[in-house]
């Protein structure tokens, strides 16, 4: 179950939009993953293996302990959908792959998972570049002091 991001009283309509649409983007995560048989976790390690990857440095992406992804990568690698490689450098150390059948699910997954694209697309070409520049803006502030 996805957990309500938005605080019990907005501040600003514009805070209440946000914590909405990211309620509704979790929501529709959740339910993409859990369509394929997937945690929400699992879809998210899946989604961070198009490219050999170490156990410290996924833990670091996804910001979580590596026991945490140990687990994760346990799991998924039991349903045949990730591998555990040797690191080319390092032969302490392992990479995480996908295997065929976790690209065939994550792609699947993906295709499912429509919430932005739909989003999106209720949005004229125009407002999406507005939407784009302004999501920018908030996440980072303006680039140009003068903006």
């Amino acid at each position: 179950m996805a957990i309500p991001t938005g605080p019990v009283t907005a501040s600003t309509d514009a805070e209440r939009a946000m914590f909405d649409f990211v309620d509704a983007y979790d929501r529709a995560y959740e339910n993409a993953a859990l369509e394929h048989g997937l945690s929400v976790a699992q879809a998210c390690v899946l989604g961070r293996l198009a490219r050999q990857v170490g156990m410290r440095e996924l833990a670091d992406e996804l910001g979580c302990d590596a026991s945490n992804v140990t687990q994760i990568i346990s799991r998924l690698e039991a349903r045949g959908l990730v591998r555990r490689q040797p690191h080319p450098d390092d032969r302490r150390s392992r990479q995480i792959v996908r295997t065929p059948e976790g690209a065939l699910l994550y792609a699947a997954f993906e295709k499912s998972f429509e919430f932005a694209r739909s989003a999106a697309a209720n949005l004229t070409a125009r407002e999406q570049d507005q939407l784009t520049a302004l999501l920018r803006k908030a996440l980072h502030g303006p680039r140009d002091p003068d903006a």
